[in-house]
């Protein structure tokens, strides 16, 4: 039995699926340039905007494809096949996205919030990474609105450092490489816990 939504946000959120293999047609200007602002769109601390993004296309997408490839062989065999997936996702999708933080918040935090510098480090880099776990989050339901798949590549982070050389940005934290294009086949999402699992009523 299909599922029936209330208005199209909500169905929005439901379709989302995390999409590993693209068709070969690019995603245009225009179309990037609308996911970008929809996660530019997110809330995030004392309206900090702590993120950045990278496009990523052509010849250099395929470098940062054979970096991951290349990476992988360095971790033991169950990380090692999911970061070479990532690899071949990366290089099916005619289009990525590299998300991160900026380190603004961590930066200014102490004088933002009045908090002491020796308690401070913490509470904001965990506030940067909030806010732009919610930027991502809006990237991908702005793009399955679009027609467009995506899948968040978390398991990069294992290799942040070369990640982050490697698009000649300061070493810093880094949030997520995002595949984008059209779906090669369609795909179901995994199945969920229901409520019950996940909700504690006080």
């Amino acid at each position: 039995m299909q599922k029936k939504f209330p208005n199209e946000t909500l169905q929005t959120i439901y379709q989302r699926r995390s999409i590993r293999q693209f068709e070969d047609r690019p995603v245009s200007d225009e179309l990037i340039q609308v996911v970008l602002d929809a996660a530019n769109q997110a809330p995030s601390a004392h309206n900090q905007q702590s993120w950045k993004f990278v496009v990523i296309r052509n010849q250099k997408k395929l470098d940062l494809a054979r970096l991951v490839s290349q990476q992988a062989g360095g971790f033991p065999k169950p990380s090692s096949a999911i970061l070479r997936m990532a690899g071949r996702s990366i290089a099916s999708a005619p289009v990525v996205i590299a998300a991160m933080n900026t380190g603004t918040l961590i930066e200014h935090g102490t004088e933002l919030f009045k908090i002491e510098a020796a308690a401070s480090d913490d509470f904001f880099r965990t506030m940067e990474i909030q806010s732009s776990a919610a930027a991502v989050e809006n990237l991908l339901l702005a793009a399955t609105a679009l027609g467009i798949g995506s899948v968040w590549l978390g398991v990069l982070f294992l290799i942040k450092r070369e990640i982050l050389s490697f698009l000649g940005e300061a070493q810093g934290e880094f949030m997520a490489v995002i595949p984008l294009g059209y779906p090669k086949r369609e795909t179901l999402g995994p199945k969920k816990q229901p409520l019950e699992y996940v909700v504690k009523n006080l």
